[in-house]
């Protein structure tokens, strides 16, 4: 997690050095910057009116080019950044789409239910045409959902009881604006009651109402009593402007952050005693002026702060943000993060997509869950201080130059997301890049074929749905499928049972077991024996040598005929094996001290005492320890051998699979086809 969530930061970071590239490219070709003033007398007509549309201003009653500058100059300064994005805006032609509404409870759950917007509907009555005709309305579609405002269609004929308790018996346009200035209050509905069915008084109409619920000043009196009044908004937006009305973008951003944020209008058209707003540091005609309780910000200073309901939305955002904002923030990091996965996973492609998807699943889940107190904690009242605190620290942070290059990269990269989905998957790209050569220099295998990826997969599925104790434990998934069809069946008999293991342990005790010999080894009292005896002649030791050896068989027959099914094997070939092994022992220790014991040759196992399904080896990998001469060895049935109590501890655990092989220890194998060792082979 820490890993993705570092790799998401360094995205960040690169986002915010491209971003700063970008500009500094533009600067080199142009000369230009974002944040530089444009001159409105150096704009064409069409440029000027493409404006004052992005802002909300009707310019139907202006013919001439002056008329439109002055326009755009009462209603704020133009950047470069603005002009870019709204000469953008209108050479994209995509089409806005309108909802068609299916009847009452379809209506009331959009319209009549959303307390933060304004819907524009068009009713069309029964046996009667629209009031707007097809063409006018897909223009004045495009025109409001400009500004958040969204549109649909009510046909009466598909619900002609509400219609008719509604009054709605001619065709007609409603417009839906929250009643109060409260969040979440009532919604009132407006009939168009126009004559001219033109898309610039349609619009004109909307904006009047929708700015009657903006605050307006007209007098310095009004003003000075509005600026020392202290209410329930912690944070206060004014625009001194010589405007009839406010833009539309105000008009739209005051109902959408109704409850959180306070717009004031202060029309200074025909003030003759500007005084105090020289006093309050008003000295630009227009200004938007943002007042909070830490002091006072000027709108449109600092990098992306444009007379626009994008820029000014996001800014407002950051400084005033609502739970819902957090958690859509929040979300979008999350799985921002998560998708690392696809490229911090190496091996097959079905195995990254696998693990992306568990991830998401488990990061959203686990986002979710978290989030449910943090909302129950916010219902408090005690936490009341605590939240007024944290917004506190967020208007200081976010009023920064720092905040404001954020804000400008995230509208950029939000208005050009072929842009930001390309950086992402070229920065995934590196990191998996990177990873593999990481893994490579580790010499970490990964498994890059699907097929086997899949195999493993569902290896590691039943052995986890069969034994599940054993399954549990850390274990890698390459293991055989066991297909026993009688255990099946017992699971699927008693559902219960596929919650607990049912392989008992009896088996333990019947698998083979025997002593680890070593050739030309002598036992500790012969050791001994031949250290107090070293002054004696050599007839003398070699008797005594053979009477040792002589003993050390008699040991080795007694452990023969103790093991299980070989007690009736005692006979000639037994003594006879022994007196060559004797005499052997006799005439190669002759001449030889007993210091040399330890060599390769005289330290070879006894291969002759281990099963004929064993495979030979001299060390335990449950213990990491090589078999010393007389220890007791349990082999499994696939072959390989541990010590005794070692592998006895392992399978009571509930593992019961080969440490080596993972084979099940309970099932039979067939035995390796292995060769018989020579003299000079060196142990395994």
């Amino acid at each position: 997690m820490w890993l993705k969530l570092f790799f998401l930061l360094l995205y960040f970071l690169v986002l915010f050095v491209l971003a700063r590239f970008f500009e500094a490219i533009v600067w080199y070709e142009t000369g230009i910057f974002a944040t530089q003033l444009v001159d409105p007398v150096a704009l064409s007509f069409k440029k000027l009116k493409t404006i004052l549309e992005c802002r909300g201003l009707g310019y139907s009653g202006l013919p001439e080019k002056k008329d439109v500058r002055e326009l755009v100059e009462k209603s704020g300064d133009l950047m470069e950044g603005e002009l870019y994005s709204a000469l953008k805006e209108e050479e994209a032609s995509e089409s806005v789409s309108s909802t068609n509404f299916s009847g009452e409870m379809h209506f009331y759950e959009l319209v009549e239910d959303t307390k933060d917007g304004i819907w524009l509907v068009q009713v069309i009555a029964n046996d009667r045409s629209p009031l707007v005709g097809k063409i006018h309305w897909e223009k004045m579609v495009k025109k409001v959902s400009r500004f958040g405002i969204r549109t649909g269609t009510f046909n009466c004929s598909s619900d002609p009881r509400y219609c008719k308790r509604r009054g709605w018996v001619r065709s007609t346009l409603i417009m839906s604006v929250p009643q109060t200035s409260t969040s979440k209050g009532k919604v009132m509905l407006k009939e168009y009651s126009g004559r001219k069915i033109e898309v610039e008084h349609i619009f004109k109409w909307i904006t009047a109402h929708a700015a009657s619920r903006i605050k307006t000043i007209y007098n310095a009196e009004h003003l000075k009593e509005e600026w020392n009044k202290s209410d329930q908004y912690w944070v206060k937006i004014y625009l001194f402007a010589k405007l009839d009305q406010p833009p539309a973008f105000f008009s739209a951003l005051s109902i959408k952050f109704t409850g959180r944020v306070e717009f004031i209008f202060v029309n200074v058209e025909n003030w003759d005693n500007k005084s105090y707003m020289t006093d309050i540091g008003v000295h630009n005609m227009p200004s938007y002026i943002l007042r909070t309780p830490e002091g006072i910000y000027r709108y449109g200073n600092h990098t992306g702060e444009f007379i626009s309901l994008q820029a000014m939305d996001s800014f407002l955002r950051s400084l005033q943000p609502e739970v819902n904002d957090l958690f859509v923030l929040s979300l979008v990091l999350v799985n921002l993060m998560a998708w690392m996965d696809l490229f911090i996973t190496q091996g097959a492609t079905i195995k990254r997509f696998v693990v992306l998807i568990s991830t998401l699943g488990t990061y959203n889940s686990l986002l979710i869950i978290s989030w449910l107190p943090v909302l129950g904690f916010l219902q408090l009242p005690y936490l009341d201080s605590f939240y007024e605190y944290s917004l506190k620290l967020l208007r200081y942070s976010n009023t920064t130059t720092l905040a404001s290059w954020v804000r400008a990269d995230w509208m950029f990269y939000s208005s050009h997301p072929a842009l930001f989905l390309s950086t992402y998957l070229g920065h995934g790209l590196l990191i998996d890049y990177f990873e593999k050569k990481r893994r490579r220099n580790n010499n970490d295998e990964v498994n890059a074929n699907n097929l086997e990826w899949l195999s493993s997969l569902w290896d590691w599925y039943t052995s986890y749905l069969f034994h599940p104790i054993a399954s549990s434990q850390n274990f890698p998934v390459e293991s055989d499928w066991d297909e026993d069809p009688d255990l099946f069946l017992e699971r699927l008999a008693f559902p219960d049972l596929w919650l607990h293991p049912l392989i008992t342990t009896d088996y333990i005790k019947n698998l083979p077991m025997w002593q680890f010999k070593c050739l030309g080894v002598q036992s500790e009292e012969e050791m001994l024996e031949g250290s107090h005896d070293t002054e004696n002649d050599s007839d003398i030791e070699s008797t005594d040598t053979f009477s040792s050896e002589k003993e050390v068989f008699e040991d080795k027959q007694s452990v023969v005929h103790s093991s299980p099914g070989r007690a009736s094997h005692c006979g000639t070939e037994a003594c006879s094996c022994a007196n060559k092994y004797c005499q052997s022992s006799l005439y190669e220790r002759k001449g030889r001290s007993y210091g040399s014991y330890n060599t390769n040759e005289d330290m070879e196992p006894d291969w002759l005492t281990w099963p004929a399904d064993m495979l030979h080896c001299t060390e335990c990998v449950v213990c990491l320890e090589n078999f010393e001469n007389g220890c007791l060895l349990m082999g499994l049935p696939c072959g390989h051998v541990f010590h005794q109590n070692c592998i006895a501890m392992w399978l009571a655990g509930g593992r019961h699979c080969c440490p080596v092989c993972r084979w099940p220890s309970y099932k039979k194998k067939q035995p390796y086809a292995q060769h018989q060792p020579l003299s000079n082979d060196v142990p395994s």
